[in-house]
């Protein structure tokens, strides 16, 4: 290299310094100054690691003073090169010595890349293109926000989630009984909304018991990050906004902080996409004076396109209640109660006629009618003559019974609105087995509630819960160590020799304070080193996670996980199927959530729930209490929480006099099983099968799951993320047979990687790993580290030019090639939903010399099989010694990309076209006869008709990476 005062270079190794200027040459010394950043460099001679800066005939460069000059001639003929053109501004002509070149000058098209010598290792430029591939495959895919949540694939859940997450604003009530995973369907629509576009900015309002247990599942399972909003953090945010609410995109909060009047307005102001609502029964309503709540609620989802409600009781507090929730989702369409209740007896033949098909009987001549009625627009006499002359089973009538149900569904009265499972009509549940265990009162706790007797304090309430506990009774009365009641409390006893009969199985045990929790593990630590993971509410999310993780390793993992109430809520251990209940809440809505963490769907094993108490006390009176008048230990009990109000003062007071006088606790548990008994019928008899069918989708032809599970088990996926790692530079540990631990180090392509803690973080490809380990990330198409990832590659320059050796005897040495990489992709519109039609495409072109176009016979993969890397000081001199091929190729390849982008946004335009038009046909069939069908769903297809058709027409295409290659003999 030949270096001269004047002379303007740029670095290889800080490219983002712009261009250096030769300011000084010094013995063997030389300094560049880089006038741009403000820095200044001195190499040796010898091994500058620099570049000279040349442009080419047909470039548009920058002056000094801002001006821009179409390169016509170059003279190098001197130590300094001088650029001759014309301005671009005014046409005269022009001469430029490089020296006045503008230090701000940047090398973004390919090409000068390529030329000035900024050139990528060999392994970026295959890193990019395959970005660039799967990119594309996941913006087309349909199931697009599907494919990462860390969730079991149970099919009614995918169902809704595929019915309502490609919606436009949706606005329904999930309804599902306890255990079916309401909150796992509203993840799922939640993050289907945000993957694909239709939704930014959410809000979820909850109580607040329930905030930390959301927290978590939207984080764990959805990668989801929500911040939790309440005084001191609204406070706080006024230092960086007006409005609190704001400050984030994923806000969750309680309702009982916009209860308060700033707040509220706060919240109202901020605009959302999509509002959540959970434990929606607690929002009591009455036509003159609807609760705080209510109206609460009432105004942000006047505002707020899309609405979910959710709520285990859709009747709990009557059907007028129930009304004033589908009041919420759609106040033009639920407008009169009375109306309202009108239509659905309306409905009720049709829902008979159902459940006569369902269990195969023939149809009524009443309940031919009435579907006659409701499908009058449809000829479906030769469907109820197959039902009618075929018998039940046979493949025609089954194929006619659902082609009638099908229709019927379309005109649902809320079918639309309301979506309910039930265990009834989902199968997988397991049993529930209980072995409940009578110990003998030891004299230390009969001596503390003798006293406690004596001098009783506190309401009646804290009397009652005071007797079910009369370890802390004698802890207060008797004194000693914290945790001396250990040493002679039989459940002690009972419960270490259940662990040792039970010596390969995983046992949960929740007990309600985490005190209890922390006596237990000791005393099963110090006695039979017991190896006890503890979870409760003292400890911090990672602490939490190492606990879960700790709990759910197979080998050498905890055999007893330790639970405070904390752990029955927002956690599912259903890899146990051993739960003891060391104590028992006295809210049956509690007791189900504690079961709930082992009995869900998805369980695979019956579950055996311990219950051990202690005689003649209060433990003994709520455990016949549940067992005996509620069966809340062997069924789910949807009329939990209905009888505990009724009963609830009597029920109290029973328990802290610990007596049963007169058989009054006899009487309770009477009264109790009867009223259950009548709860339970009333709920059967109205079960709406119909709305089931509907809910669980089991009429839905899909294969949406069999795909979910096909592309787990690829193996593109693992290869491509284990590419991407190796290339930026994150160091990967092999931990078990599906986990990694991955770590960032100094030597990365950026100093951060997206997602990837300082820390370092485990991961796994496995979904059953996942499930079953909290402290793992599942890592997918749509995991943070991988949608970054892909992004920090393409939204930077990495892998955008190449230099490589064919190693080929078949071919002349010194062949060459140019392999170009154009995209196709949409200008001016952050609409996601748009790239379902047009997703930022690909162009490959690999040209021969002549500018024939190989790649249609040479793929991609085998094509680079076949090369080899090259080292940057040889890859510059092959770069510039082949600028004017390389120049005349690029001009060539043109056309042919120009073509195909043609080809592809034809394809778009049609594919667009006739897939919103059918989208849009059949909710305008569907409005003719089902009221639920809003006119702003089919005007928002309209509109992104003429939108996206106008965004296409503007779609340019874009040289994005180029690498030329020159064979040899191998």
């Amino acid at each position: 290299m030949t270096f001269s005062l004047g002379q303007r270079w740029i670095s290889d190794a800080e490219s983002e310094l712009g261009l250096g200027t030769i300011v000084a040459i010094e013995g063997r010394m030389l300094t560049l100054l880089f006038a741009a950043s403000g820095e200044q460099r001195l190499y040796s001679i010898a091994e500058a690691p620099v570049t000279r800066v040349r442009f080419n005939i047909g470039d548009e460069i920058i002056s000094h003073d801002e001006s821009k000059i179409l390169v016509t001639d170059i003279d190098d003929e001197g130590e300094l090169i001088t650029y001759i053109g014309t301005s671009v501004a005014t046409g005269e002509p022009v001469r430029l010595k490089e020296t006045f070149l503008n230090n701000f000058i940047k090398f973004n098209k390919p090409q000068d890349k390529l030329f000035a010598g900024q050139i990528d290792k060999f392994d970026r430029f295959g890193l990019r293109y395959k970005a660039l591939t799967n990119q594309h495959t996941q913006q087309k895919s349909n199931l697009r926000g599907l494919l990462g949540p860390r969730v079991d694939l149970i099919p009614h859940q995918f169902y809704i989630a595929e019915e309502v997450g490609q919606r436009h604003a949706p606005r329904i009530l999930l309804a599902d009984e306890v255990g079916l995973g309401k909150t796992i369907e509203a993840g799922l629509i939640i993050h289907q909304q945000i993957i694909t576009g239709r939704a930014k900015r959410v809000l979820i309002v909850l109580p607040e018991n329930l905030q930390h247990q959301w927290l978590v599942e939207m984080m764990r399972r959805f990668n989801l990050h929500f911040s939790i909003f309440d005084d001191s953090r609204c406070s706080e945010a006024y230092a960086d906004a007006v409005n609190p609410f704001d400050t984030e995109q994923l806000v969750l909060c309680s309702i009982n902080l916009l209860r308060k009047k700033v707040h509220f307005e706060n919240a109202l102001e901020a605009e959302w996409d999509l509002l959540i609502v959970d434990e929606a029964h607690h929002l009591i309503w009455d036509k003159e004076k609807p609760s705080r709540e209510y109206q609460v609620i009432e105004a942000l989802a006047q505002e707020t396109p899309g609405v979910l409600l959710l709520t285990a009781t859709p009747d709990q507090l009557g059907h007028e209640s129930h009304f004033a929730r589908l009041r919420l989702l759609d106040p033009n369409r639920f407008y009169d109660y009375q109306k309202f209740v009108d239509e659905e007896l309306g409905y009720k033949p049709v829902v008979d006629a159902v459940n006569q098909l369902l269990d195969n009987q023939p149809l009524s001549n009443e309940a031919q009618n009435s579907i006659t009625d409701l499908l009058s627009e449809r000829d479906i006499q030769p469907l109820l003559k197959v039902i009618e002359d075929l018998p039940p089973g046979d493949s025609e009538r089954s194929q006619a019974e659902r082609e009638l149900i099908s229709n019927l569904l379309d005109r649902h009265g809320t079918g639309r609105l309301l979506f309910r499972n039930t265990r009834s009509a989902i199968k997988g549940f397991p049993k529930r087995i209980l072995k409940s265990i009578a110990l003998p009162l030891p004299e230390q706790y009969k001596t503390a509630m003798k006293v406690s007797k004596m001098l009783p304090s506190g309401t009646i309430e804290e009397q009652a819960f005071s007797a079910l506990y009369p370890e802390q009774m004698y802890q207060t009365f008797e004194g000693g160590t914290s945790n001396s009641w250990c040493a002679f409390d039989p459940r002690i006893s009972w419960l270490i020799d259940l662990i040792q009969q039970n010596k390969d199985e995983k046992i949960l045990i929740i007990a309600a304070q985490a005190e209890t929790a922390l006596a237990l593990e000791e005393a099963l630590r110090t006695r039979e080193a017991i190896k006890a993971a503890v979870f409760h509410e003292g400890l911090s999310l990672v602490e939490r996670d190492k606990a879960a993780a700790y709990f759910a390793q197979v080998e050498n993992g905890a055999q007893v996980m330790l639970c405070s109430e904390i752990g029955s809520e927002g956690r599912n251990f259903q890899f146990a199927h051993h739960l003891v209940l060391f104590d028992l809440p006295i809210n049956p809505d509690l007791l189900e959530q504690r079961i709930g963490r082992l009995d869900r769907i998805g369980q695979r094993c019956d579950i055996q729930i311990y219950t051990p108490y202690l005689k003649d006390t209060a433990q003994e009176h709520l455990q016949q209490w549940y067992e005996n008048g509620l069966s809340a230990f062997t069924q789910t009990t949807p009329t939990g929480h209905t009888i505990y109000e009724l009963v609830k003062n009597d029920l109290i007071n029973l328990l802290a006099t610990g007596e049963n006088n007169n058989g009054e606790f006899d009487k309770l548990i009477q009264i109790t099983s009867s009223e259950n008994s009548k709860l339970k019928a009333q709920l059967e008899q109205g079960r709406d099968r119909l709305l089931e069918i509907n809910s669980s989708g089991v009429l839905h032809e899909s294969n949406l799951l069999d795909d979910i599970t096909e592309i787990d088990q690829l193996p593109d996926f693992t290869t491509f993320a284990l590419q991407l790692f190796d290339v930026v530079g994150v160091q990967q540990e092999d931990q078990s047979e599906h986990c990694l631990v991955l770590r960032p180090t100094d030597h990365m392509l950026t100093s951060d990687f997206p997602g990837l803690p300082e820390e370092g973080a485990t991961v796994t490809f496995n979904r059953q790993t996942a499930l079953s380990r909290d402290d793992v990330h599942y890592l997918s198409w749509e995991h943070p580290m991988i949608t970054g990832g892909m992004e920090m590659i393409l939204s930077s320059d990495t892998g955008t030019t190449s230099v490589a050796i064919l190693k080929n005897n078949s071919l002349p040495p010194a062949s060459t090639f140019l392999e170009l990489i154009y995209v196709v992709e949409a200008i001016n519109t952050d609409n996601a939903q748009l790239s379902r039609f047009l997703p930022t495409t690909p162009i490959r072109l690999l040209l021969d010399k002549n500018g024939k176009n190989l790649g249609k016979n040479v793929t991609f993969d085998s094509f680079e099989r076949q090369l080899s890397p090259v080292n940057r000081h040889i890859s510059r001199k092959i770069a510039n010694t082949s600028q004017p091929l390389i120049h005349q190729l690029i001009k060539d390849a043109l056309p042919t990309a120009q073509t195909l982008m043609a080809d592809i946004l034809l394809d778009a335009k049609t594919n667009m076209q006739q897939t919103l038009q059918g989208e849009r046909d059949r909710l305008q069939a569907l409005q003719a006869v089902n009221p639920n069908i809003r006119e702003d769903e089919v005007q928002f297809i309209r509109d992104q008709q003429t939108n996206f058709e106008q965004i296409l027409d503007q779609t340019q295409l874009k040289l994005d990476s180029l690498r030329f290659i020159v064979s040899t003999q191998a």
